[in-house]
């Protein structure tokens, strides 16, 4: 299907339907940027006045147009667009690129227009960028368009960059050249009515003209679509993406500005991170992180080495590389000793490797050769401090010769120099990025390890475990016929039990007699707690009894509970009580469900207890989780250091935990309609190190439920 995009991509012949004689129009400018840059085809404008359009026969329609088209790039006025798009079809074109505005980014009437617009689309076989967009470049040398409206021509390069804005993605492609950067292809996909990202990534997955892909993003339309073709595709060439929307009122803009809802951001976040795709929180990182993978190969190790010609800016590299989490390389003896044959005894030949201030470019081209061949090493960060009248550019195009000669280690170089030099590297073929400050090379490194990382990560799995599915439908059944979208504590345990998720030993009691029989079998001490039909939080009322150690005790706290409950009023909905084994330990840990409306359920996992809001030390991950997910959460999370048994408590069995994790998202993926899953807390035992289920609580999209299973009855209570 995505081959089809080759008719917008790379045309042999492009029509501009509403070119235009007029100065500084759309349909004027196009024509002249399809001029300068040289288009390789035949470009026919189309005006219903005819003549001559920069220089170039113009036709009143498309159907006069003598050749064949290829590719439509349509700047009428948004009434005559679905009118055009039959012509088109007439004419047996099968690419648009439909710069109008004036669809569903204005209202509820465009938005019926984008609809009959793409219905046409698929009826007529065509694809469609637009509307509502900038154009499409594709700046291979035997295509040469640059069928977009930006002031600037295209630098070369080999990015595939998709943006949703166009008018940001006008900018970027006005400042390239100042960025030291270049595009093999760009779509500006405005409202994405048919090509969207994942097109656009799909179309470049196997194009080795693109080896890097960015988008800037508002909104994700397919969010399983988007994971799966994703994390896919970044295992064979990095993924940057800016996403925007991610402040409330930034979404709020989102749904506005391209007629989008944006979703919420950590389920945004959580999905990126699924699929390898390497998010950046600002323009000036997504290019920065853009330069590092246009010019570095992905290192085979993390370990840096950091060639200097002064102290200060040495050591504050090795902080910022240690940030990281990344190795400082260690130099080899052999490599030491080359070094010091040839580097005055003030030297420094440990990592990093300080030359002093009177290195000259002689010295940095045999360090960074010496240091580049050693095995230890991965990455190399090269500073340059100006002294001594060492001209920076010197000193750059020294080390570029060295780069060229061992392409497949990476090699960042800081410059702490004038803006000039910056300016100079722009017009100058380079072959590794340049900063002007060690973090920033940091950084790049950091990317590109994250890159391997990702890479050598095994695919994960989807385990599905033996459950009793049965039961829980009839649980959840049971609550729907009674007109409740929420489970009781004691149905809710039931649910997680019947999914194999450790609880805690329980049962329930509606009368004492009941209530003692059951803190006997279990065995002291227990807990106990009241479940009701109407009051959720129990802790509120003083429903919840801890460190029972006898019968005697349990016996009184139920006769005082029930006293409490009656004078409060609220003895009608208890279904009685549940008596529970009490686990010891103090680490809470919470695990559960939440639903973003866009993206589906999120499983959250992080410190639980009273911490849980205070402290926010959680994680999220789109479900369905893989195993790979699973470990993941565990150990991203900051209270990590507590499961592995910290100040000699127990370590936390931590495949029982992931497994919990794992089942959880089974259950949701068997009960699409569960809304919302707490398990809080999931205490880490003390005797065992398993996490335990000690409070569980469900919720339900009630509608939804009924309908999948298919719940009807005939009282009043379930309408």
């Amino acid at each position: 299907m995505s081959s089809n995009l080759d008719k917008i991509m790379k045309p042999k012949s492009i029509a501009v339907i509403g070119a235009s004689t007029k100065e500084h129009t759309i349909g004027s400018d196009l024509m002249k940027r399809l001029q300068e840059y040289k288009f390789n085809g035949k470009i026919y404008p189309v005006n219903p006045k005819g003549g001559i359009i920069e220089g170039i026969q113009a036709y009143p329609t498309i159907l006069d147009v003598p050749g064949e088209v290829d590719l439509a790039i349509i700047v009428v006025n948004a009434k005559f667009v679905l009118s055009t798009i039959d012509q088109c079809h007439e004419k047996g074109i099968k690419g648009l690129c439909i710069i109008t505005a004036g669809f569903k980014e204005t209202g509820a009437e465009g938005a019926e227009l984008e609809k009959q617009l793409l219905s046409k689309v698929k009826e007529y076989g065509m694809r469609c960028v637009g509307p509502n967009c900038l154009g499409v470049v594709n700046t291979h040398p035997d295509i040469r368009m640059d069928g977009c409206f930006a002031e600037s021509l295209p630098e070369r390069g080999n990015i595939g960059f998709v943006s949703q804005s166009g008018a940001l993605g006008g900018g970027i492609l006005n400042i390239l050249k100042d960025l030291n950067l270049g595009f093999a292809q760009f779509i500006s996909i405005g409202n994405q009515a048919d090509v969207n990202a994942e097109t656009a990534m799909e179309y470049w997955e196997n194009d080795d003209d693109v080896e890097q892909i960015l988008l800037y993003m508002e909104s994700i339309q397919n969010p399983a679509n988007f994971r799966n073709l994703a994390s896919r595709i970044s295992k064979k060439k990095p993924i940057l993406a800016l996403k925007a929307g991610r402040s409330a009122a930034g979404a709020s803009a989102a749904s506005s500005h391209t007629g989008s809802l944006a979703g919420a951001d950590k389920a945004a976040n959580a999905l990126l991170q699924q699929s390898g795709v390497i998010r950046e929180y600002s323009l000036k990182n997504l290019f920065a992180t853009a330069k590092v993978f246009a010019n570095c190969p992905v290192p085979k190790g993390d370990r840096v080495a950091i060639i200097t010609n002064s102290g200060g800016p040495g050591i504050m590299a090795t902080d910022a590389v240690c940030e990281y989490g990344m190795q400082m390389a260690k130099i080899s003896d052999s490599t030491k000793e080359k070094l010091r044959s040839f580097l005055p005894s003030a030297a420094s030949v440990k990592n990093p490797i300080d030359m002093i201030a009177s290195a000259p470019i002689e010295h940095y081209k045999q360090t960074l050769e010496t240091v580049i061949a050693d095995e230890n090493v991965d990455m190399i960060m090269v500073i340059y401090l100006p002294f001594l009248g060492l001209k920076d550019i010197d000193v750059a195009k020294a080390v570029m010769e060295i780069k060229a000669q061992y392409p497949h280690k990476p090699v960042i170089g800081v410059f702490m120099t004038k803006n000039e030099f910056f300016t100079k590297l722009s017009d100058m073929d380079v072959n590794m990025p340049f900063f002007m400050y060690a973090e920033e090379a940091a950084d790049g490194f950091n990317r590109l390890n994250q890159q391997r990382l990702w890479m050598e990560r095994p695919q994960g799995k989807v385990p599905c475990y033996d459950v009793d599915k049965a039961k829980v439908e009839k649980i959840i059944k049971s609550a729907l016929l009674e007109g409740r979208d929420q489970l009781t504590t004691l149905e809710s345990i039931d649910v997680l039990q019947a999914y194999g998720i450790r609880a805690c030993k329980y049962g329930l009691a509606t009368n004492e007699e009941e209530v003692v029989t059951l803190g006997n079998s279990i065995g002291y001490p227990v807990v106990m707690k009241m479940t009701s039909k109407t009051t959720s939080h129990k802790t509120d009322v003083g429903g919840v009894r801890v460190n029972i150690q006898s019968e005697k005790q349990l016996r009184a706290e139920y006769q005082d509970l029930i006293a409490k409950l009656t004078e409060k009023g609220l003895i009608e909905g208890l279904e009685g009580v549940i008596i529970q084994e009490m686990v010891k330990g103090n680490r809470e840990m919470v695990c559960g469900i939440a639903t973003d409306p866009q993206y589906g359920p999120m499983m959250m996992f992080g410190l639980g207890g009273v911490f849980v809001e205070a402290l926010k030390d959680v994680t999220f991950r789109i479900a369905p989780l893989t195993d790979q997910d699973a470990k993941e959460m565990v150990k991203s999370v900051k209270a990590y250091k507590l499961l592995q048994g910290a100040r000699g408590t127990k370590p936390a069995d931590m495949e029982q935990i992931e497994e919990t994790l794992l089942r959880l998202s089974q259950l949701v993926n068997d009960f699409k309609f569960i809304d919302e899953l707490d398990i809080n807390p999931l205490l880490i035992s003390e005797k065992t190190g398993e996490g335990i289920a000690v409070d569980g609580r469900i919720k339900v999209r009630l509608n939804e439920a009924k309908e999948a299973l298919g719940c009807q009855c005939a009282t009043a209570c379930c309408h």
